[in-house]
């Protein structure tokens, strides 16, 4: 019997269906912003003769919400929204995440809506739980698989990790499903999208059935969303991908042939290299994050090195060279090449420049601390102050105009503590705190292949403080590429010493970094937010104790 009525289903369906993809950049908790960029794809969907439209998982609220899950008043205006949007939404199945309030519980599902009312609901039945996931804190599982027939067609509706485990898939397609439709919010990390197109083709291959992913954009906090929403062919076949770290729409269209759905091969975006896709994630994370929270610019400390460098060219791509300020904050230990080089810089890029000595600060807090400090020599702390010096005098233009002030530390820096709390940690906004020292020549490299940005010389020199006499980091630090080896291997692969060891590094040296990364928990508690883009970064997916008796061996 249930042959019988696949049979006829496929004779009465439409030879060709269509589909309509939003990949749109969400704001968190916009819920009334948000509700009217899914009726607007809903409007696009229906100008281009789509018969389904597809928007991001919980595309009503962003991802990720949180905690305002819990409240109250959020719940009151998820609800309400649904009901204008199942009113609103015209002539046409639309289909939107939402978080589900039911009977106590909360479900992270996927709405369907035709003709006035809810059509279909998938709750996700897979939950993740590690990395930057914990949606088992809010969500509970859905249970079984959820088919839409869609002009004659079953589809099934999957949000995100659904794909990610093969009993959603498999049981979708032994309840009859002839394509899948999954919905997701899945935040970039480096290869990223080569592991969604396999585990998505994975998927294909089991069912033997077409598959359309659908991905969000933009950048939430810590979170990036490049996009590249993409089709499968049953065989796992790439036949469409919609492009990186931009708004895109696009169409998608099914054809039945021999009772089975093919998609028509459309435009393939091309896969981005690894700094392109790393450039292309802090500026988009930028831009997103300043102009969410409605700043009207940007500040930066721009020192000559390699670091801030970078930083300056990432916040000019974000925002445009006319919400950029740039300062140099030169003391006694500052080179004349360092001067030179932000000078440069400065002008190639087209931004505010301001020099404002710290000199005089500096000498004043010695001479009002020469008490506290007679008979103790000169140590970190004299650079420590310089550093605060220059936070002040940029938290004061920060205050006083409204720009957020974007700090510069990378990586390797906050791993091992090689950075000043409320000095050069001072700010808003971390944009390369997740990029190692490496990827950070890497990125400028590439910046200026594209134009130039960053003085050659800048790359070339050794990276320095210049909180004191002729300080080079190496002085206090392994060299970086030694040093971004042992921390990769320690943070986003959780080795043990021996097993870095075993990887050709010294002991002591491993010993020591482990150290380091272990000491300074409690300034990277203090640090601001930046934007993720490895496996692992210091943030929502790396929770060590401050406090804790145990050692690296």
């Amino acid at each position: 019997m249930q042959g019988l009525f696949r049979k006829m289903a496929a004779l009465m369906s439409r030879p060709t269906l269509r589909l309509f993809l939003a990949q749109y950049d969400l704001i968190v908790g916009d819920i009334d912003g948000n509700a009217a960029r899914v009726l607007e794809a809903a409007s696009r969907g229906l100008a281009a003769g789509a018969d389904l439209v597809l928007t991001p998982e919980l595309s009503l609220v962003g991802y990720p919400p949180e905690d305002l899950l819990f409240h109250s008043g959020f719940r009151t205006q998820v609800n309400q929204a649904v009901a204008r949007l199942t009113q609103a939404a015209g002539p046409i199945d639309l289909v939107f995440g939402y978080p589900e309030y039911d009977d106590g519980k909360i479900y992270n599902s996927a709405a369907l809506i035709r003709d006035g009312r809810v059509y279909a609901n998938h709750r996700k039945q897979a939950l993740p739980n590690y990395k930057v996931f914990d949606e088992k804190r809010y969500f509970s599982p859905g249970l079984a698989p959820t088919l839409v027939d869609v002009q004659g067609t079953r589809i099934a509706l999957l949000v995100c990790e659904d794909l990610w485990q093969s009993a959603p898939a498999l049981a979708a397609k032994a309840a009859g499903a002839e394509a899948i439709v999954a919905i997701n919010a899945s935040p970039f990390e480096l290869h990223k999208q080569r592991e969604r197109e396999a585990v998505a083709g994975l998927r294909a291959r089991e069912t033997g059935i077409p598959l359309i992913y659908i991905n969000m954009v933009g950048g939430q906090d810590e979170l990036v969303f490049d996009g590249n929403s993409f089709v499968l062919a049953a065989d796992g076949t790439l036949t469409q991908r919609l492009p990186a770290w931009v708004e895109a729409t696009a169409v998608v269209e099914l054809k039945r042939v021999a009772g089975h759905l093919v998609p028509t091969p459309g435009l393939i975006a091309p896969e981005l290299s690894e700094e392109a896709s790393v450039y292309q994630a802090l500026v988009l994370g930028v831009r997103d994050y300043v102009q969410k929270h409605r700043f009207p610019g940007v500040v930066i400390g721009l020192s000559g090195g390699i670091d801030s460098g970078l930083t300056l060219a990432i916040a000019v791509d974000a925002l445009g060279a006319a919400r950029v300020h740039a300062v140099m904050m030169p003391s006694r230990y500052t080179s004349q090449m360092s001067l030179e080089d932000a000078k440069t810089q400065a002008k190639t890029l087209g931004v505010q420049y301001s020099v404002i000595s710290i000199e005089e600060m500096f000498e004043t807090t010695l001479a009002a601390l020469a008490g506290q400090f007679a008979g103790l020599a000169p140590d970190t702390t004299e650079e420590n102050i310089q550093a605060r010096c220059r936070g002040v005098l940029l938290m004061g233009i920060s205050n006083k105009t409204g720009a957020m002030l974007l700090t510069t530390g990378n990586k390797s820096e906050m791993a091992v503590g090689y950075a000043t709390l409320y000095g050069d940690m001072a700010g808003g906004f971390a944009p390369i705190k997740d990029c190692s020292k490496m990827m950070v020549y890497r990125l400028a490299r590439y910046r200026n292949e594209v134009s130039p940005a960053i003085p050659q010389r800048v790359l070339e020199r050794p990276p320095s403080a210049e909180l004191r006499s002729d300080q080079k980091d190496s002085d206090s630090l392994p060299p970086y590429d030694v040093l971004d080896a042992i921390l990769e291997a320690f943070i986003e692969d959780d080795l043990s010493v021996d097993e870095i060891v075993a990887r050709g590094f010294e002991r002591a040296i491993v010993g020591r970094v482990l150290e380091m990364v272990k000491r300074n928990e409690y300034k990277r508690r203090q640090a601001p937010p930046g934007i993720r883009i490895s496996g692992r970064a210091f943030g929502r997916d790396w929770r060590y104790p401050i406090t804790s008796g145990y050692r690296s061996r």
